[in-house]
């Protein structure tokens, strides 16, 4: 069994090390691990196990870890391979209890587990602890019972953004307390949130120290964050607080919302802007990718050095990669959603008939992974109950189909003649999936769009003056080319309608990641800034773009209270992207206007909002989507069905005798067929009935010994088998390329980043921008940039990566040629500096891979 040992322990001597804790003098420091009496460092690789028992006190163990004054900070455990760490739990608390030390390692060299033996259980972790995270975490003593029996009302945040607020006339006098609040940008929070506070300290009194809030759109998640942080840090209950976000604008919302709501007390950051100071804030932002690129989490945090983390949209991060990091760190976690995965739905026999399918379920649900019973989450508020409290809104579904959708939609589908090069008459049938990725009609679009300026709603404020203004809104599309063809229809129908205000194509913006400025222009809109302010009504401050047309942007946790209209240009079949694009239009708000003439003032609430659907997706939810069947594990993220036909247009031929380049065109004609508004009342749409469900996923990949080698660890293998066996084969009709295109992907994919989505690794694939941000975050590691010259570095890193023009300008030194370049300015390069030669050298060197994208 030596050599099992000597296994282990090599294994915990090099996490010791990597944690930086020396078992001799160095250079960098005194050793601070105390070796057991009669055991010398050049016997560790033995029996240390037999060593720690044999002659010595009861109970001892195999090292104590020091603190810099060299007191006792911390025991550790060490057991062979084959044995459970947890069996050495009564052993090591004896020793720690001996010594003074208040936490223990325990550790087969597999599995690790640290323990605060003041509080709590042994919690998982997967790097020892640094010596400066421990000796700061031994300063925290958490104090639940202080946080249980905190006061929470109304005004908890009110108290930290202004602390004298209850002694103020203006507040005291109930006439004049909602202008105070307004003019002071005061914020009171709702009953319905004090009770999810008040439902976690009842969790907590309960010895509970993981929860889940399931909350819908518009609800106030972020408000609720801020409350809780303020709880945790003021109880002592935590220092520092992790809050994790999914996407970058996401990021600068939530940090700018906690400076807002909390900085007079606590300090709050974005991490990749704090390096190397974020240690000295109380509240720490980050998106979960920031965390995750090149294993930064692991690299450069401890697993003590958070003692809360919150993760907002809490169902995507405890998914592959995600939930590594989310679980690297001990201590309290909060997790936020309105669509929560529960995946133990129906699946009560899996235990027996799949112990592994049923372990892998309850690592993916979002209930138990909060420490929650399924479907009973630490508090609940849905868009229900929301509404007829009256802090949310209900939609008037707006149900507009053209011809052509109508037959897309049907059981039939939409027939389209083919003619092939043997002149045999064919006919090829699309259904509402295919619409924009095998067939396309510039028509339908202008009907989409006539129908959605017809019947939209117009801003309040200016309709009641007489200026037809029309309503803020956002369009969803199925893809960037997609969103290119409706913004410039819209633009187009806005000039005509509208001669002499909007001619410089402004009326309606595209917002996807191809657009450079992208995240800055979803915050422009809701700041009713995007395109400046319009001009009329003279002095109302609204953006003058009136719609903004995505594809997956502005979805999950984006803030515009002011919108009016949303259309989905494009089929839905994922309940939670349905949820969250509907969720964008449920939050209440006023529209105010004073005339700086008049001193006259316009007040209107707004009491509803148009959702237009043009592809029936909210009949598809209403009456055909399958609630009661058992969620499937997921394979691939929003994987829509296949092709009805037997093969893809887009690239298999048909017969032999004919291969399509693109989408068809189809040359025909196509109007609104049907308009119906149908009002939505407090009882809600059967999805908001249902709650949320997970969408049945397709299974792509229905291949064992595929399965069989990634589960396993062979990685290598299943690419290659992957390639061989799988894509380019007319029995599967897969290939990387059509994956790229169904699930809207701007770039390259590879064989590994398709399997790591397929079995649930990744959540989803990176857009083009996303990994120059990844990579670029990088750079500035290896060479730091000057504030002043940031953006035009930033810009330049990008161009040089994705535009061959720009790698040519610099191979050949035609640097004027920048004058009429589309992608980069010769201004930006005159700034440069010596990021001139650092950005080339960088990327040919390191990240090679992004000109391929």
């Amino acid at each position: 069994m030596k050599h099992k040992e000597a296994r282990a322990r090599i294994k915990i001597n090099k996490l010791l090390e990597e944690a930086g804790w020396r078992f001799e003098d160095l250079k960098e420091g005194k050793a601070n691990i105390h070796l057991e009496a009669g055991v010398m460092f050049d016997q560790l690789g033995e029996d240390f196990e037999h060593a720690t028992t044999q002659d010595k006190r009861s109970g001892a163990i195999d090292f104590l870890l020091l603190d810099k004054d060299g007191k006792a900070l911390a025991v550790v455990e060490a057991k062979r391979e084959s044995i459970n760490p947890l069996f050495a739990k009564e052993q090591a608390r004896n020793y720690a209890r001996n010594t003074g030390a208040r936490f223990v390692i325990l550790s087969n060299g597999n599995m690790h587990y640290l323990w605060d033996t003041k509080h709590g259980n042994p919690e998982t972790i997967s790097r020892f602890p640094t010596q400066d995270s421990i000796s700061e975490y031994r300063e925290y003593t958490p104090n639940p019972i202080e946080l249980v029996n905190t006061s929470v009302d109304e005004n908890y945040i009110i108290a930290s953004q202004m602390p004298e607020y209850a002694k103020d006339p203006l507040y005291i006098n109930l006439e004049t307390r909602p202008s105070f609040l307004k003019k002071n940008g005061l914020k009171q929070m709702r009953p319905y949130q004090v009770q999810a506070i008040k439902a976690l300290q009842e969790a907590t009194k309960n010895n509970k120290q993981r929860y889940l809030f399931e909350m819908a759109t518009g609800t106030g998640k972020t408000l609720v964050s801020a409350a809780v942080i303020k709880l945790f840090l003021k109880s002592g209950n935590a220092k520092k607080i992790l809050f994790l976000v999914d996407r970058l604008e996401l990021e600068d919302q939530a940090n700018k919302a906690f400076i807002h709501y909390l900085g007079k007390d606590f300090k709050s950051v974005i991490y990749k802007n704090s390096r190397d100071s974020w240690a000295n804030a109380s509240i720490v932002v980050s998106t979960i990718q920031t965390f995750m690129s090149g294993d930064r989490y692991r690299h450069e945090f401890s697993p003590t050095d958070f003692e809360f983390v919150i993760s907002d949209e809490a169902h995507r991060s405890i998914g592959g990669s995600s939930r590594a990091v989310f679980e690297y760190f001990v201590g309290y976690k909060l997790g936020l959603t309105a669509t929560p995965k529960n995946y133990l739905k129906g699946a009560e026999t899996d235990a027996l008939d799949n112990q592994k399918e049923y372990e892998r379920r309850l690592l993916l649900d979002t209930y138990r992974t909060f420490g929650c019973e399924p479907g009973n989450p630490t508090y609940t508020y849905d868009l229900i109950t929301g509404a007829t409290e009256g802090f949310l809104i209900q939609p008037t579904l707006v149900d507009a189909r053209t011809e052509i959708t109508t037959q897309l939609l049907s059981d039939k589908g939409y027939s389209v003649p083919i003619n092939t090069t043997d002149g045999v008459a064919s006919e090829e049938v699309f259904t509402g999936r295919d619409y924009e990725k095998t067939i396309y009609n510039e028509e339908t679009n202008v009907a989409m769009c006539k129908a959605f300026m017809d019947n939209g709603l117009l801003d309040p404020v200016s309709e009641q003056l007489g200026i037809p203004l029309f309503g803020k809104s956002i369009v969803f599309c199925v893809s960037q080319n997609h969103a290119a063809k409706v913004c410039n229809i819209l633009n187009q129908m806005a000039q005509s309608r509208w001669p002499g205000i909007y001619n410089e194509s402004d009326f309606a913006m595209q917002v996807t990641s191809s657009i450079p400025t992208a995240q800055q222009m979803t915050i422009n809109f809701a700041n009713n800034r995007l395109g400046g302010v319009s001009k009329q009504p003279e002095g109302y401050e609204t953006s003058k773009t009136r719609i903004t047309v995505t594809v997956g942007m502005m979805t999950t946790g984006y803030d515009c209270e002011d919108i009016l209209n949303i259309a989905l240009m494009r089929p839905v079949f994922s309940p939670s992207d349905f949820v969250q694009m509907k969720g964008r239009g449920t939050r209440k708000y006023i529209f105010e206007h004073e005339d700086y003439t008049t001193k006259e003032k316009i007040e209107i609430p707004k009491k509803t909002f148009k959702f237009f659907d043009f592809f029936a997706v909210c009949e598809y939810f209403e009456s055909e989507f399958p609630y009661d069947e058992k969620i499937k594990l997921p394979l691939l993220k929003a994987q829509k069905a296949p092709l009805q036909s037997p093969y893809d247009p887009l690239t298999e031929p048909m017969d032999g005798t004919k291969t399509f380049d693109g989408p068809i065109h189809l040359a025909v004609k196509d109007q609104i067929a049907t308009v119906k508004n149908t009002v939505i009342g407090l009882e809600g749409m059967r999805i908001d009935r249902e709650g949320f469900r997970r969408a049945v996923q397709e299974d792509v990949l229905n291949n064992t010994e595929l399965q069989n080698m990634w589960n396993n660890g062979d990685r290598q293998g299943a690419e290659q088998y992957a390639q061989i066996h799988v894509f380019d084969k007319p029995k599967n009709f897969i290939s990387l390329d059509k994956i790229r295109r169904l699930f809207n992907v701007d770039r390259r994919i590879t064989v590994r980043e398709f399997l790591q989505v397929a079995f649930g690794e990744k959540d989803t694939f990176e857009t083009k921008d996303e990994l120059l941000e990844l990579e670029w975050e990088k750079y500035t590691q290896q060479y730091p940039v000057p504030h002043e010259i940031y953006t035009a570095v930033k810009n330049f890193f990008k161009a040089y990566a994705i535009d061959s023009d720009v790698r040519d300008i610099m191979k050949t030194k035609q640097f004027a040629r920048f004058h009429a370049n589309s992608s980069f300015d010769f201004s930006d390069f005159e700034q440069l500096g010596e990021h001139k030669s650092f950005v080339p050298r960088y990327i040919t060197d390191y990240a090679h891979q992004l000109i391929s994208l």
